[in-house]
């Protein structure tokens, strides 16, 4: 008798994490709906190589044009599914354009994971389907304690941080009112060479890389001191997943418990590309030279309104109960981001 396919949809599919996640349950054999906005221009790029045409019998990838922001449009997907596992990565994640919109990072990050918990509800599915929710170590914000674990206060400084901690919130409502499986997930920063351009660890990566091979000049960042946890994205969705394999939901912190600041970021991908270079100046007249030629400067553009200056997680439950284990350092990390870069300047 065949075991029947386990049904994942996934809001978010065409970020960072919804492809890797998208991978790993391909590879668990489950069969993977995954939600992606109307655009007048492509924005599948990070899952192209898993599509398949409508026209092939048996898919086990399929997409369906959705929003998150649009409460019919999830519900009637969920109503139509039916799925085992719901995995809530859809967002406005980038923190400093938070402050700049808002109203839609709420209407996204906040009551986004309230339309897909109150469509589990109302289509009465409370027993069949698994709900993840995509927190974020932002939630700390100015952190009250390090390093941060489950039962570290949040403390949030960006409409993003603030948007993410009434998600995270409302699922434990959910869950505890209503008898939902219902997980969050507050992830400290993850990357890969999957990484949207303006994140940090890419703007960092992308422009050393074209700096070496002589196609840009300078490098512009904000705050170098910012400390963060920065893991892989790839090893992140399996502790998703594993969230929703126990037996009773909960919640789970997971990060690698090591801290670099910016500046250590930028100084690790200069090795890895054997570029000499030497720090000189202080505050906002810091520069990294190579060859006698700044490289990295700063911008006072690129400070936020308020800054999140330290993050550090714990993640010892996760490891005790989820059985999960970081397998990516932040050298192996960077090693995985330069190539990719290096491949692709080599190709143009």
């Amino acid at each position: 008798m065949k075991t029947k396919k386990k049904i994942a949809l996934i809001f978010g599919i065409t970020g960072q994490d919804g492809s890797y996640l998208s991978e790993f349950l391909l590879n668990k054999n489950y069969i993977v709906h995954g939600v992606i906005r109307r655009s007048s221009s492509f924005n599948t790029s990070r899952i192209n190589h898993l599509y398949q045409d409508p026209h092939t019998k048996s898919r086990k990838f399929i997409l369906h044009y959705g929003d998150i922001t649009d409460a019919i449009s999830v519900s009637s997907l969920i109503k139509k599914i039916q799925p085992q596992e719901i995995y809530n990565l859809a967002a406005q994640s980038h923190v400093a354009v938070s402050f700049e919109v808002p109203e839609y990072t709420a209407n996204v990050d906040a009551i986004g994971a309230l339309r897909i918990l109150e469509a589990i509800r109302f289509h009465k599915l409370e027993k069949k389907t698994k709900f993840y929710q995509a927190g974020t170590s932002e939630m700390f914000g100015k952190v009250v304690e390090t390093p941060q674990n489950e039962k570290t206060p949040f403390y949030p400084r960006s409409p993003y941080g603030v948007a993410k901690v009434y998600a995270h919130w409302v699922t434990i409502n959910y869950r505890e009112a209503y008898n939902l499986f219902a997980c969050n997930g507050i992830l400290f920063n993850h990357e890969s060479e999957r990484r949207g351009g303006t994140f940090v660890t890419k703007k960092i990566v992308s422009a050393l890389c074209r700096i070496k091979v002589g196609k840009k000049k300078k490098l512009y960042l904000g705050n170098l001191y910012s400390k963060r946890d920065w893991g892989s994205a790839k090893d992140f969705v399996e502790a998703m997943w594993k969230m929703l394999q126990k037996k009773k939901p909960d919640d789970y912190v997971i990060a690698t418990g090591k801290q670099f600041t910016v500046k250590q970021f930028v100084n690790f991908v200069l090795k890895r590309l054997k570029m000499n270079f030497k720090w000189r100046g202080k505050g906002l007249n810091e520069k990294c030279y190579h060859k006698g030629k700044s490289i990295v400067e700063i911008d006072k553009a690129y400070f936020r309104p308020l800054e999140v200056n330290t993050l550090l997680g714990d993640s010892s439950k996760a490891k005790r109960q989820l059985n999960w284990k970081i397998k990516t350092n932040i050298h192996q990390l960077i090693d995985e981001m330069v190539n990719k870069e290096m491949a692709h300047l080599r190709d143009d």
